[in-house]
């Protein structure tokens, strides 16, 4: 084949950005273009991590250096399916990847989860770190909170709703959400997790984190620190969780010290049902939970009812389906071969394929990622002389079509504009950042 292959990647968050760096080191003479509905690259790094992570940076440079590759071009504020439909994409690219990646909240199925009060935690990560499509609000009304869960996002939300405003105001939360932290009455949040101590999903340096806060006390409480053989394997087996399990155990021995607010941990604890009065939470049951032997665990028929005014869920993320392509609503996963893009027949739909967690579900970090991609990619290249040939394949020829369409696209060197500008705004307040939040705002900057 002489041509050399032009290919479109949806999505630019890691496994979109991973997905391209793959490609351009396989093969020189390919190029890339990144398409994402929002304004800004990197995705759930940007709009899905809490903003006190020290590593968010260093994630962030990796992925800057592998766009500012010139054989990888940024096209920003373009939704696939809406302001592009797939029939056009292909007359621009080859192959296209869908990598979209997962930004919703998984489904809790107990009953009073839809209750006022009841929020899921992708959603509150979306508002705390200025998501342009959320509101600007977000009502913090409760004194005691209940966040469900045992993975690292879970974590996350404890910690941003324990600790206060001034603390967070040095990392880039955009104003208003400063504003509203800053009038929570939040005293204690309550983090529940259905599993013990072995069994948890949070790395720890997240969990350690929680513990840096001098106004927030970290409370273990006891009675589920327990362990079977399979927690006793697990930690054999497993480096981090014996050492979450090590932190833990000396939380739970140490003396308390007097802090304003408080941030409890409690493990074998199922949310069975979400309390409301006149539809508003009024509280949280749980059912104990006891270990099986294996790491897993079993209802007990012993019910706690606990004093919250909020819950949050955070059992995991779900992805989206696609317009015009097979979606499986039960993982929320397109159906795929090594990252080929099946049919409802189980045929490749030529030149589509997929990566991340659109593909493999919401799971793994950022190594499981970067070898997801590369399946792709060997897919990709692998099929390169069976792929659809597109039509238009000049680079500006897609760029002219959206101008044409009247489209704020932005651009990478749009991206750097705006990067500047929102440090720019954080230097006199000794800030890393302020965060642009409007869409309109930021599609303005990156286009003046």
């Amino acid at each position: 084949m002489d041509r050399a292959l032009r290919v479109a990647v949806i999505g630019a968050g890691p496994a979109g950005i991973y997905t391209a760096d793959h490609l351009i080191k396989a093969d020189p003479d390919v190029t890339v273009d990144i398409l994402d509905k929002l304004p800004t690259p990197y995705g759930l790094i940007r709009y899905g991590v809490a903003p006190d992570h020290p590593r968010i940076k260093e994630i962030i440079n990796a992925l800057f250096r592998i766009l500012d590759n010139p054989r990888i071009r940024f096209l920003g504020n373009v939704e696939y399916g809406v302001d592009v439909k797939p029939e056009e994409l292909a007359r621009f690219y080859d192959a296209t990847v869908i990598a979209t990646g997962a930004e919703k909240d998984r489904a809790l199925d107990i009953p009073g989860i839809d209750l006022q009060g009841s929020y899921g935690a992708a959603d509150f990560a979306s508002w705390y770190n200025g998501h342009p499509d959320v509101s600007r609000d977000w009502p913090l009304e409760a004194t005691e909170v209940a966040v469900i869960g045992a993975g690292n996002v879970a974590i996350d939300v404890a910690r941003v709703l324990a600790k206060t405003a001034d603390e967070l105001l040095v990392t880039e939360i955009p104003d208003n959400v400063y504003q509203v932290l800053k009038q929570s009455p939040v005293t204690d949040v309550h983090l529940f997790s259905r599993r013990g101590p072995a069994q948890v999903k949070f790395t720890p340096q997240e969990l350690r984190e929680l513990d840096h806060s001098p106004n927030v006390e970290v409370i273990i409480h006891p009675e589920g620190i327990e362990f079977d053989e399979g927690s006793l394997q697990a930690m054999r087996d497993t480096r981090h969780i014996k050492m979450c399990v090590d932190i833990l155990q000396n939380w739970a021995v140490r003396d308390q010290r007097d802090r304003p607010r408080r941030l409890h941990l409690y493990f074998l604890q199922a949310p069975v049902e979400v309390l409301g009065e006149d539809g508003k939470v009024v509280g949280l049951r749980t059912e104990t939970q006891e270990l099986t032997g294996d790491g897993w665990v079993r209802g007990t028929g012993e019910f706690t009812d606990w004093n919250v005014q909020a819950v949050y869920r955070a059992v995991g993320y779900l992805s989206t389906a696609i317009p015009d392509l097979p979606f499986d609503t039960k993982t929320g996963t397109i159906p795929h071969d090594a990252g080929r893009i099946l049919d409802l027949d189980g045929e490749h739909i030529p030149g589509m394929y997929t990566t991340g967690w659109i593909k493999r579900g919401p799971v793994g970090l950022i190594g499981h990622t970067k070898g997801d991609a590369g399946e792709t990619v060997t897919s990709l290249l692998g099929d390169r002389d069976k792929l659809p040939v597109a039509s238009e394949r000049a680079a500006d020829d897609v760029v002219n079509y959206l101008a044409q369409r009247g489209l704020p696209y932005t651009t990478w060197e749009g991206w750097q504009k705006l990067d500047s500008h929102e440090i720019a705004l954080g230097e006199p307040h000794g800030r890393k950042r302020v965060k642009v939040v409007p869409r309109d705002e930021m599609t303005g900057i990156c286009n003046a």
